[in-house]
């Protein structure tokens, strides 16, 4: 027997539903499209990166790739592979990891891009512009193929590329300057 699948007419509808699974499903155009889970690398650098500004800011701010971003568009949330939370934002979630459009924006989101040209133009535009509407401080796009960092700061114009990093180039964080690290310590931490 086919299960029909659930329709949302709103994020607030959406947000009711459980399916008692730990899926991650992105909503769009009212239906749910269940994330692929991430590559072993992928989260390796994430973890990386969560251990680095937990000791700046305290694990507490910082949240994997399970938080979910309220956005405007299609689809109308994400899950960031990194983040780095308001204090207040550790009471408001609570109770669900979810900020919300009529919530302040988290300081930071990082996206780590996975391989292929979907994913890539996801990160560096669709993203970008959905996080760039919502006026979050800074996104960091972490490019494994690359081995670059791009580091974006919003300005009353939108995004302000501040930096492309590679090799053993520091990486400047215009909010978190106490960050000690290079592009190389990002892609090979063992070394």
């Amino acid at each position: 027997m086919l299960e029909a699948k659930p329709r949302f007419q709103s994020f607030d509808e959406y947000l009711s539903y459980h399916d008692a699974s730990e899926k991650l499903y992105e909503l769009f155009n009212g239906e749910l499209i269940e994330m692929p889970p991430e590559s072993g690398l992928n989260i390796e650098i994430a973890t990386f990166l969560l251990i680095q500004f937990a000791a700046i800011v305290g694990y507490r701010r910082v949240r994997g790739q399970g938080l979910e971003l309220e956005v405007r568009g299609e689809p109308k949330n994400r899950y960031p592979d990194l983040t780095i939370i308001r204090p207040e934002h550790i009471e408001q979630l609570s109770q669900r990891n979810t900020i919300r459009l009529s919530m302040l924006p988290p300081l930071l989101v990082i996206e780590v891009v996975s391989p292929g040209e979907l994913q890539r133009d996801r990160d560096y535009v669709a993203k970008r512009i959905q996080y760039q509407d919502l006026a979050i401080p800074e996104y960091w796009i972490v490019d494994p193929q690359t081995q670059t960092i791009l580091v974006l700061e919003i300005t009353e114009t939108g995004y302000t590329e501040i930096g492309v990093f590679a090799g053993d180039n520091l990486i400047i964080s215009p909010q978190f300057r106490h960050i000690d690290l290079t592009a190389s310590q990002v892609f090979n931490p063992g070394s």
